[in-house]
């Protein structure tokens, strides 16, 4: 079996390795339902409850997807207007780095007397806890291009726009395709922080719900769910990534 079929196969098999275990303990300690439910208790919510669960899965995806779509707008815009500039850099990072250490969800009760309770709240949640990685990343690529390149295209006849068009931003696209597969993450965390206190629709609100009514398997289930789709998403700019940015990784693999 060679590197790259390990590579594949060894986090389905540490997943079925970890799941094995956890149902192992569950089992021979008889751990209670209503304290800790096993994998397959919460697969038999996941059956039980397909329609519920989906309903609320695609609401909590597109409303990710929306707030994810703004933080991506507006990371690279930030990032590129930082990156070009080495005086808004140094100034505006400290300042962005202190507004990135707010805790997120403090925003929430703030957006739901601005928009109101619903789509706005979680759209803009997601939005906030996941623009800053996307932004320091293409700043930074920008910024740390090598001084003696720009200085050797400056010589040769190339200006401020052929630099960053035609060096930095493509210099800086493994910078970004790594934002993305973080921010992305984040942006679920955002959205159903968002959902759990201020929806009454989503993996959030089946969350709340589940736990007020001592539903313990559909709470996992719904935990699951947002798991599932977030990876998924990872994997898919995993993919992109590799098919785009070979060339900045070793034997052309991305990780």
């Amino acid at each position: 079996m060679n590197t790259k079929t390990v590579k594949l196969f060894a986090p389905w098999l540490l997943l079925a390795a970890i799941l094995l275990l956890w149902q192992a303990i569950c089992s021979m300690f008889s751990v209670s339902e209503f304290i800790f439910p096993s994998p397959l208790a919460i697969g038999q919510a996941m059956m039980e409850f397909a329609g519920p669960l989906a309903s609320h899965a695609l609401r909590t995806f597109w409303v990710t997807m929306a707030g994810f779509a703004i933080a991506v707008a507006v990371g690279v815009l930030l990032g590129v207007v930082l990156g070009s500039s080495p005086l808004l850099y140094s100034a505006a990072y400290p300042l962005m780095t202190a507004f990135n250490a707010l805790p997120k969800a403090a925003f929430v009760p703030v957006l739901v007397v601005w928009f109101g309770i619903g789509v706005g709240p979680a759209v803009l949640t997601a939005f906030l806890i996941s623009f800053f990685p996307i932004m320091v990343n293409i700043a930074t690529g920008l910024a740390t291009l090598e001084p003696e390149l720009e200085d050797v295209l400056r010589v040769l006849g190339a200006r401020r726009t052929d630099v960053l068009l035609k060096v930095g931003l493509p210099r800086a696209l493994p910078y970004f395709f790594a934002s993305l597969k973080v921010a992305i993450t984040l942006a679920f965390v955002g959205s159903t922080v968002s959902e759990m206190t201020a929806s009454n629709e989503g993996i959030g609100y089946l969350l709340v719900s589940a736990g007020s009514s001592m539903r313990m398997p559909l709470a996992f289930a719904g935990l699951v769910t947002v798991g599932a789709m977030a990876m998924a998403m990872y994997e898919l700019f995993a993919v992109i990534e590799k098919r785009t940015t070979g060339w900045a990784h070793r034997n052309g693999d991305a990780n």
